[in-house]
């Protein structure tokens, strides 16, 4: 049988070191050998003795995740085997952390990560009640975070001479070490005559860099 269908860039190649490799632009392949985490209906195939349990966060973690629609539904995968992770062929990315690393990326970017990296649902500091969600995961410690872009990312620095906006819906994560506040450029006069779409956005002060998406699409709420 002959297609390009079965080129070799689309063939799922043998196990290799236990840990995410990226299989490519939609997909990530993780090869588990013990356990490893991934948002919950995230998996695509798997082969292998793998069993998929719904990962609990703590009861003020799951309130969090209720009251604001956002946050981070995990699974835990276990066991020894490979398992395919994507989302509606969303551009997957893997981000390699050392010590001393830590991010603040959106719930609903989170693909799948290592267990040795730490993570927890924190408010998103002058936020507000905007469009993003009261509440963003940080990551921190060793280890390897898949991440997921509707679109080609947008990567800004950001300096302490200059701040960087971003509009609440289209932004992925932003260094953790970052100030956040609120900032409104539209007037209560431009408001009430309907609004530019443009009214509140977070604000980002510091060093570091944010990465947004190029689409301001309103996230769908995540399970319980």
């Amino acid at each position: 049988m002959q297609s390009e269908l079965f080129a070799s860039e689309n063939m799922a190649q043998p196990a290799s070191a236990p840990g995410m490799v990226q299989q490519n632009s939609k997909s990530i392949k993780y090869v588990v050998n013990g356990e490893c985490y991934a948002r919950q209906g995230a998996m695509i195939a798997f082969r292998g003795n793998l069993q998929f349990d719904r990962q609990g966060q703590g009861v003020g973690n799951f309130l969090k995740r209720s009251v604001t629609g956002e946050g981070l539904a995990l699974m835990a995968v276990r066991g020894q085997g490979e398992a395919w992770f994507a989302h509606e062929a969303a551009n997957c990315f893997i981000v390699d952390f050392a010590p001393g690393d830590s991010l603040t990326v959106n719930g609903r970017n989170v693909l799948c990560f290592d267990t040795s990296l730490s993570y927890e649902i924190k408010m998103v500091k002058g936020a507000g009640m905007t469009g993003g969600g009261l509440f963003n995961c940080l990551f921190s410690g060793q280890g390897r975070l898949g991440v997921i872009c509707e679109g080609e990312p947008v990567i800004i620095p950001v300096s302490p001479q200059q701040p960087v906006y971003v509009d609440t819906d289209a932004v992925v994560g932003w260094s953790a070490q970052l100030h956040t506040s609120l900032n409104r450029s539209q007037s209560f006069g431009s408001m009430i005559r309907g609004g530019s779409g443009e009214a509140v956005q977070l604000k980002l002060e510091g060093e570091g860099f944010v990465v947004v998406r190029p689409s301001e699409l309103q996230p769908t709420p995540a399970s319980n």
